[in-house]
């Protein structure tokens, strides 16, 4: 699908907003192949040598921004980019780059015995890929129309080396995990993800996880959890999270930060200061998605008949997706639970955070911006094809929380460095031709609770590795499809 010729482009007359976090300035942006050739102030007089401008696409950026392209921190994108390799609700968005293998949920290593249940998360049928390099190979192959970092689960690891997952791996499991991982971190990825608040992995102890992520230290990599609790027992996971990773020595990145449930609602008032005094002896950050609704596999636990929760699918009563459950329960003449119970296997979203906590998060310093879509859902967040641009359109454009240059900082070199992206996330010569070129003023989602599939506005163009990979407006279609599989470095350059 890829068409476009492999020359050059000129952004010209647009804001750069560089990814750095550093001021913004007027000037032009030259892409040349896959790389950026060239950025400053009427570069159409001093095209670099050999090149004419009769053989450059010119794209008057006037009244745009001109960023480097967003990369998600925090996706289930895994088998979606095979499955549907246009990933048209994230390149709709300016996103560039997605971060698989999240929540401890990755496909790889691990292929799916018929004695086995899948981690329905990622799709019933996708684990496929007994490796890391076997997932790799499908990427490469499937070539989708936009850049995967993969991380490696911890839960798919203990399926993979374990025939019961109520208790902790004993030596010859941990030692067949390990190996697995030592093999994935060889070939690229980028770090191990956990979910302890997850059945699968919940009997998992502390020192299961810490021996894990030595593995990943001795190859640069990151630890990024769901931590075993976001409720009352938040403040004990995240000095368990901290712990873990300081033993290791490994990065820390606390995944979807907040504090859920109406019980905890402004108790970021603690956890953000703890990031900050973790921060003094380790290096950690989190990511965040911009809502207050969570979403993930459907509970009966998480179902309390306080906090609306909205069905997203479920296998046994499809015709009940996008419906409350309260009021599916008054129909059905049940309590909320007994309606979940019946509803199960599914998915829904949990309306069980607070504005102002959502605020504190997104604004502090050391958050970058995730949407922890769910793309497989029939009825999904809307944060799959919204998150982005809601982030302009109602944390920097209506709240003021933080600046232009912070907010493509979030999106674009912090997320870059702290998840050892090489190449991306800046603009600079010689880096990656990753770029969105989007309109400060109308860059909105569009996307709600009721239609979830809304295509953003205010995103122009989208670059990737070079071609144009999308444009907005009234086109709103992926063009083409020139993503990558990427492979980790030790520390990326901000």
């Amino acid at each position: 699908m890829n068409t476009q010729k492999n020359g050059a482009t000129l952004l010209e007359g647009g804001l750069v907003v560089d990814g750095s976090g550093g001021p913004s300035w007027p000037g032009d942006v030259l892409l040349q192949g896959d790389r950026i050739l060239a950025l400053g102030e009427g570069l159409r007089a001093r095209l670099p040598a050999g090149l004419n401008i009769a053989d450059v696409d010119v794209v008057d950026c006037r009244g745009k921004v001109i960023a480097p392209g967003f990369i998600d921190a925090h996706t289930h994108d895994d088998a979606i980019v095979l499955r549907d390799p246009l990933c048209l609700p994230k390149v709709s968005q300016g996103i560039t780059t997605v971060v698989t293998g999240n929540c401890g949920i990755s496909l790889a290593p691990y292929r799916t015995p018929q004695s086995k249940p899948p981690l329905t998360l990622l799709g019933a049928d996708s684990f496929k890929h007994a490796t890391m390099a076997e997932y790799r190979a499908a990427v490469d192959a499937t070539q989708p129309a936009l850049n995967v970092a993969a991380l490696v689960g911890h839960t798919t690891l203990r399926f993979a080396a374990m025939q019961a997952l109520d208790r902790p791996a004993n030596g010859d499991e941990l030692a067949h995990m390990a190996a697995l991982l030592d093999d994935c971190m060889a070939a690229g990825a980028h770090g191990m993800s956990s979910g302890l608040f997850y059945e699968e992995a919940f009997a998992a102890p502390a020192e299961e996880v810490t021996a894990l992520a030595r593995v990943v230290a001795r190859h640069g990599g990151v630890y990024a959890t769901h931590l075993r609790s976001e409720m009352q027992q938040i403040i004990e996971a995240m000095h368990e999270a901290g712990d873990s990773a300081f033993e290791a020595g490994v990065p820390l990145i606390i995944s979807h930060h907040k504090c859920a449930s109406p019980a905890n609602w402004g108790r970021t008032k603690e956890t953000l200061p703890l990031i900050d005094a973790l921060s003094q002896r380790q290096e950690i950050a989190m990511d965040v998605y911009p809502y207050v609704a969570g979403s993930t596999v459907l509970r009966e636990d998480m179902v309390d008949g306080v906090i609306d929760v909205l069905l997203t699918w479920s296998e046994p009563h499809p015709e009940m997706t996008g419906r409350l459950i309260a009021d599916i329960a008054r129909e059905w003449g049940t309590t909320e639970k007994e309606a979940s119970l019946r509803l199960k296997p599914g998915g829904a979203c949990y309306f069980l955070m607070q504005e102002e906590d959502v605020e504190r998060v997104i604004a502090h310093p050391r958050s970058m911006i995730g949407s922890d879509g769910l793309p497989h859902d029939r009825h999904p967040h809307p944060r799959l094809w919204g998150a982005f641009p809601r982030v302009f359109a109602r944390y920097w454009r209506q709240r003021k929380l933080f600046t232009l240059e912070q907010a493509v900082h979030k999106m674009t070199g912090m997320t870059a460095r702290n998840l050892r992206i090489a190449d991306r996330g800046l603009l600079r010569v010689g880096t990656m031709a990753d770029v969105v070129v989007f309109d400060p003023e109308t860059i909105a989602d569009t996307a709600t609770y009721d239609q979830p599939l809304g295509v953003s506005e205010g995103i122009e163009r989208v670059f990737v590795n070079g071609v144009l990979a999308y444009r907005g407006a009234s086109e709103a279609r992926v063009l083409a499809r020139a993503g990558r599989m990427l492979t980790r470095q030790a520390r990326a350059a901000n």
